[in-house]
């Protein structure tokens, strides 16, 4: 095998296929990366559950494939001077040259490198990848990290009437985002859940911008294409919460605040709170002012935020994290908060607009002052 070409390109591909490499494995292969040439360079990382393939634009002169140690060819690639990249190898011994840099490093068969699963076109979607990445950012913070409900550590994906749903839960907070689509092929209802950790990477292989994603779903898996690049996952069975059902659907206060002001207070009150100093935040929400207070071991801590409406004097305790992520996660700049009661879920949405961004969190129960 032999090729060439601009070492930005090549290590860009390099650490984009190794994000989906085991650190460790039973299979040794699996702690390389498949290196295919043909008219240009496939780089292949995989871990039995998630693979990233991706292609490099190179001047390929012999062709093959061999398998290289992730670890290092990363390292080499990104260490090397900034110009041509000159790949070979002789059976299994691999020159990487570049510059007045040279390296000789060992290979494995590429025979013993696991095959990417082949995902079957049962429903496919496609939209932006600006878009699909706004989707994920904005709901992946609220999968669940329990492994005793395995389909909550991963997201919700369900297409109905050309608009496609992402919703994750993980049984203190739901976090849901909606979208139109433009383009659809398949069922006109179809639902599937992606692992969290999958998720996280497609966020990563999307670049941005309005070139086109799509996500094929088949019996089995799940990939994303975004041209270059294509993720393969499995995924993930059971049934996932009806969260339809349990949304509230009418709330007796709503209160309108500036997402930046409500960030600002929450986090400054929460200076005092740490993982060995856990406390909730005690919220009142009265006409036209918010209070919060927080109590720890070290001290407490109190401020005010101004909000437009009346909350009517409600007590309400919350999550200090919960809260902020949500604030900020929210499409807005300005956020309405919907409450019943001091025990009823609040529900977050943007203030204007469409509600494509809900937000769901419980409340913490307040001791008694």
């Amino acid at each position: 095998m032999k090729f060439s070409c601009e070492k930005a390109l090549l290590l860009n591909a390099v650490a984009t296929a190794s994000r989906t490499v085991s650190p460790k494995s039973s299979i040794p292969a699996l702690e390389g990366l498949l290196v295919e040439a043909t008219g240009s360079v496939r780089l292949t990382g995989y871990n039995l559950e998630t693979g990233i393939r991706t292609v490099v634009p190179a001047d390929v002169t012999e062709p093959g494939s061999l398998v290289l140690s992730a670890r290092l060819f990363g390292e080499i690639v990104r260490k090397l001077p900034d110009d041509v990249v000159y790949f070979s190898s002789d059976n299994y011994m691999v020159k990487v040259r570049c510059g007045m840099s040279e390296f000789n490093i060992l290979a494995t068969d590429p025979e013993e490198f696991p095959e990417l699963p082949t995902v079957d076109d049962v429903n496919t979607l496609t939209l932006p990848q600006e878009t699909l990445r706004a989707m994920i950012s904005q709901t992946l913070f609220a999968v669940s990290d329990n492994e005793s409900r395995p389909v909550h550590t991963g997201s919700l994906f369900e297409v109905e009437d050309n608009q496609l749903t992402v919703v994750s839960v993980d049984g203190y907070r739901l976090a849901l985002r909606r979208e139109q689509l433009s383009a659809k092929k398949g069922g006109q209802t179809f639902s599937f859940v992606v692992p969290g950790s999958a998720l996280s990477e497609v966020e990563k292989i999307c670049s941005g911008g309005d070139a086109p994603v799509t996500v094929i779903q088949g019996a089995r898996h799940i990939q994303v294409d975004t041209g270059d690049t294509i993720l393969v996952s499995r995924r993930l069975e059971g049934e996932f919460l009806a969260y339809r059902n349990a949304i509230p659907a009418n709330s007796a206060i709503k209160v309108e605040g500036d997402k930046r002001s409500l960030l600002a207070s929450i986090d400054r009150v929460s200076l005092i709170i740490s993982d060995k100093l856990k406390s909730p935040l005690r919220c009142v929400f009265e006409d036209g002012l918010l209070s919060i207070t927080t109590k720890t071991g070290i001290g407490d801590a109190f401020d005010q935020c101004s909000i437009d409406g009346d909350g009517k004097g409600l007590e309400i305790g919350f999550n200090n994290k919960y809260l902020m992520d949500a604030l900020k996660a929210a499409p807005a700049d300005r956020v309405r908060l919907e409450m019943s009661s001091g025990v009823a879920p609040c529900i977050i949405l943007p203030a204007e607009g469409e509600q494509n961004f809900v937000y769901m969190v419980l409340p913490v129960r307040l001791k008694a002052n």
